[in-house]
């Protein structure tokens, strides 16, 4: 029986994921090697503070601080560490060093991913991201290699599993918002500082990646527009439940056709009201999803948990025996597969319909004023719910309305929205949302 040649795999941070990975390469070394074509030996784990508790128990002497050392000897490197620097210098120096490098660091690729993925190209070696976006769910390398023969018209993702079993708990519970924040902080789901995630920027930086692979154009933060969740009231919650909807925070990417005529990509990341019976409505507490549409393969949808330590591990392991195996077999290195520049359109050139939310004067003639004021803009009213408020000590009454709109421009929907406000019949305006999938 031949030999089985050796690599050496350098893993830096042992994290959650982190130390699942090292785990696993230690538990599952003969079924790795087997797979593989070679053994990967798990040669050190670079971290911080080398006595810091961990929940699995790993060898002492793996650990090291000098992550520099580290990374010069390894022909395979995990980067867990996540943040901007060191990582990113770390990085560069294993692929300068013709080390194949495995990384889940989405907001250093959504940051300064053309820069990884030149230096890996010149050096010809692979870099792999799959478990930057969405976990264990298998969905970077599906649009990159399986869906490479098609077009790619949008992607909705359900891609944070914090903000996603918040808004799912305010739903099928009643609860306010600060209620299931603290829920996902009790079982673990959210952070202390949960900013990233309800903020939305942790979407944000996946919708850059989605965008980037589905659209072969590079897209960064700076592409995407941002919102996050932390304005959805439980009343938002009730009533878009009320009209057959739920709320999801979504990762938006699309190609559009701008009022100018030029086309281009919309990359976004919002609270967005869909329909009950589209297929993301159905994604639970912390699971993420993936819809993609597509002109030939037309609709799929990628479904499972979004973080968590084993579950993310699986999606490493899967990007360090793909990178094991072309070492052994040789071979040109995978590389992204960006060919041009579509360019990115502002939130401007969206069209869709939206959902709005009013506290009126509970008077006649509120209703024909409102709807005459959305006509003269271009604006079509598809739902109007109306609840009346009578304030026991003060005796004054007042109405929530619900309005939900064909498909219009966020433009003419802006300035709708700013008109209705200068009403004299208007106490606030309390929500404003998108729809999608209708």
């Amino acid at each position: 029986m031949t030999e089985l040649r050796t690599l050496k795999v350098a893993l830096l941070g042992c994290g959650n994921v982190g130390a699942q990975v090292a785990r696993i390469l230690i538990d599952d070394a003969d079924a790795l090697a087997a797979r593989t074509g070679a053994r990967l030996e798990l040669a050190g784990i670079a971290v911080r503070t080398i006595d810091a508790p961990r929940d699995v128990e790993l060898p002492r002497e793996l650990f090291t601080t000098d992550a520099d050392t580290l990374v010069k000897d390894a022909d395979l490197v995990i980067e867990l560490m996540g943040g901007i620097e060191p990582a990113r210098s770390l990085i560069l120096a294993a692929i300068e060093n013709g080390a194949c490098v495995v990384t889940g660091n989405k907001a250093l690729l959504a940051q300064d991913g053309p820069t990884l993925y030149e230096a890996a190209d010149k050096a010809g070696v692979q870099l792999s991201y799959e478990a930057a976006v969405a976990g264990a769910i298998p969905i970077l390398r599906p649009i990159r290699d399986s869906l490479s023969g098609d077009h790619i018209t949008r992607v909705l993702g359900i891609v944070n599993g914090t903000t996603n079993f918040i808004l799912d708990q305010m739903d099928t519970t009643g609860a306010q918002f600060e209620d299931a924040l603290a829920e996902a902080q009790r079982l673990g789901y959210a952070e202390a500082d949960p900013t990233a995630d309800v903020g939305g920027l942790d979407a944000a930086a996946k919708a850059a990646i989605l965008a980037s692979l589905s659209f072969h154009t590079r897209f960064d933060l700076e592409n995407v527009h941002c919102e996050g969740i932390t304005g959805v009231s439980a009343a938002d919650i009730a009533a878009a439940k009320d009209a057959g909807f739920v709320i999801k925070l979504l990762a938006i990417a699309e190609k559009l056709t701008a009022a100018d005529g030029s086309e281009g990509v919309s990359v976004r990341v919002h609270p967005t009201l869909l329909p009950r019976e589209h297929p993301l409505a159905a994604v639970h507490g912390a699971f993420n999803a993936v819809f993609i549409e597509a002109e030939n393969a037309g609709e799929l949808m990628f479904y499972g948990q979004g973080a968590g330590g084993t579950p993310t591990a699986s999606a490493v392991l899967g990007d360090l025996v793909s990178a094991a195996r072309r070492i052994v077999l040789g071979g040109p290195a995978q590389t992204e597969t960006t060919i041009g520049q579509v360019p990115a359109l502002p939130i401007d050139a969206v069209n869709t319909s939206y959902y709005i939310g009013l506290d009126v004067a509970d008077q006649p003639g509120v209703l024909a004023k409102i709807a005459q004021l959305f006509a003269e803009h271009g604006v079509s009213i598809e739902i109007m719910r109306q609840t009346i408020h009578r304030d026991a000590d003060s005796k004054v009454e007042s109405a929530e309305l619900r309005i939900v709109t064909h498909r219009a421009t966020e433009a003419a929907l802006a300035a709708t929205v700013q008109a209705v406000k200068g009403l004299d019949v208007i106490n606030s305006v309390t929500s404003v949302l998108r729809v999608e999938g209708v």
